[in-house]
């Protein structure tokens, strides 16, 4: 009997259908399990992107807790360490700054990151404090204060690391500025989403502004879905970055006043702001502020104005 499809030509032709049926299936398989695995790994990052924020704030704590853990190895560890702000802050501050001594007997030292050791700037720290001049590789960057009997032994973290060189007198030099929100300036919280600006005198907010950007969230998608979303995303963040850089300009244009500014918020976003060069804040703080415009820039500015107290 005659096979009309091979006597026709069409055999050959069914046939390369079927393989291409077989090989599109494989095609589709293959392009399903990359979209779901690039869909699992954009979706990964994004989440990590939303939560450095909070892992960078929960640093300092963490940090901590290492250093009692290398204490007990070392046998060294801070004597004490708190948080404070505002009033009881400043009772600290107040009661250092009323200490005095013989001639050149109170140290002040500001302590940077990676600047610590023996001769640090002209002052022998392993001299002053020996073997506990160690624990100032946690403590930096800080302003750490040692008197010449042995009874004053502290290091502080402010908010504003003063640029001064190592000093002996016969009293600690402690400028309540470093520390506490004295006079007027500018605090800004800066996220991918949202922007507020408060202008303060003292702990009491004068002035402000805020809003909030349509910035896409987690995408789980994959595939083109996932690079198109990643790309409105980014231009929806470079969108909000430069109405922050707006913002910010046309206050400094409105108030050309010398008060100074300090950002806040998450660090990547900070550093975006900073690195094009169009602002100098004079001081920047990674923090966990969230909430509406108003009570993140709260949060943030609670945060700013606290000091880590150390006893060495």
């Amino acid at each position: 009997m005659f096979d009309v499809d091979r006597l026709l030509g069409r055999a050959s032709l069914k046939e390369r259908i079927d393989e291409l049926e077989d090989e599109t299936e494989r095609l589709r398989s293959r392009y399903e399990a990359e979209s779901e695995r690039r869909a699992t790994a954009a979706t990964a990052r994004q989440e990590a992107e939303e939560t450095i924020n909070r892992l960078e704030d929960r640093i300092a704590q963490l940090e901590g807790e290492l250093e009692r853990v290398d204490g007990v190895d070392s046998g060294l560890e801070f004597r004490s360490r708190e948080r404070m702000r505002g009033t009881e802050l400043a009772d600290v501050l107040d009661r250092l700054a009323s200490i005095r001594t013989a001639p050149e007997g109170a140290l002040t030292a500001v302590v940077s990151d990676g600047e610590t050791g023996v001769g640090h700037r002209g002052v022998d720290l392993d001299d002053v404090l020996g073997e506990r001049a160690a624990l100032l590789d946690d403590a930096s960057p800080c302003v750490c204060y040692v008197d010449d009997a042995g009874l004053v032994s502290v290091a502080l973290r402010p908010p504003i690391l003063p640029a001064i060189e190592p000093t002996w007198d016969d009293r600690f030099a402690v400028d309540r500025e470093w520390f506490l929100g004295t006079d007027r300036y500018v605090l800004a919280l800066v996220r991918a989403d949202l922007f507020a600006l408060g202008v303060y005198d003292g702990d009491e907010r004068t002035a402000y502004r805020g809003f909030e950007s349509d910035v896409k969230g987690a995408h789980s998608k994959g595939g083109f879905s996932q690079a198109r979303f990643e790309r409105i995303r980014d231009d929806q963040i470079d969108d909000h970055l430069e109405r922050c850089r707006a913002t910010l300009s046309e206050y400094r244009s409105d108030r050309p006043g010398d008060e100074p500014l300090y950002l806040t918020g998450q660090r990547g976003v900070i550093d975006t702001l900073v690195d094009d060069g169009t602002l100098e804040p004079d001081a920047t703080t990674a923090v966990d502020a969230t909430g509406d415009p108003k009570s993140a820039l709260d949060d943030a500015h609670r945060s700013f104005w606290t000091t880590d107290v150390l006893v060495l």
